[in-house]
Order: C-alpha cells, then sequence, then structure tokens
C-alpha cells in the first residue's frame, strides 16, 4: 500500500492545497490547481497516462494521510469535506470500470 502524506499544517487555502498536491502526487506540470485536476489526476493510477507519478497494481490502494487535521477542521473545514468527497467521487470511477477503489483518506 502506497501513502502520500498532505501536511495539514500548510494547507490554508486552496492555492496552498494544489502547490503541496502537485509535489505529493508529483501532477504533470499541465495540473490545472483545481479540485476537478485533481480529480481527473488521481482517477489514473492504474493507467499509464502520467497524470501523477504514482502508479498503483490492481489491488493497490493509495492512503492520502492528511496530518494536523483537527487543526485543519478548526481552519480550512471545507477542505476536509471536499476532500471526503472527491475520495468517495473518484472510487466510486474505480468501481464504474470494474476496478477496486483506489484512495482512502486517513485523517491524523
Amino acid at each position: 500500500m502506497s501513502t502520500v502524506t498532505l501536511n495539514g499544517e500548510l494547507l490554508t487555502d486552496w492555492d496552498a492545497f494544489h502547490t503541496l498536491s502537485q509535489q505529493a502526487f508529483g501532477f504533470p506540470a499541465f495540473y490545472g490547481r483545481n479540485i476537478s485536476a485533481w480529480i481527473d489526476c488521481l482517477s489514473y493510477l492504474r493507467d499509464d497516462e502520467s497524470m501523477s507519478a504514482i502508479r498503483l497494481a490492481d489491488d493497490e490502494m493509495l492512503t492520502i494521510a492528511l496530518s494536523h487535521s483537527a487543526l485543519l477542521q478548526q481552519r480550512f473545514p471545507e477542505l476536509i469535506e471536499e476532500l471526503q468527497f472527491c475520495v468517495a467521487m473518484i472510487n466510486e470511477r474505480y468501481d464504474d470500470y470494474g476496478e477496486k477503489p483506489a484512495l482512502q483518506l486517513l485523517l491524523l
């Protein structure tokens, strides 16, 4: 199982989230820096599309560990809600293609 950790202390706004995500997941230079682009990039973790530096095996999951989540919940609660929604939506995409879920969100 692969894990990417996002440091909640550094997530102060959407711009910081997208900067950190692009670095942590290895998104391409053309990453759109919006939540739709984030979803798109993480929807190809088992493909050769080069949308992320992470490549999962068919039965593998990626854990997104969100550190300092209690602080983030106080400071930027809409981010946590959006991530929970997006992870579920991405996993539905994988299910629609007959694949196992690819993501889990872990609040630390």
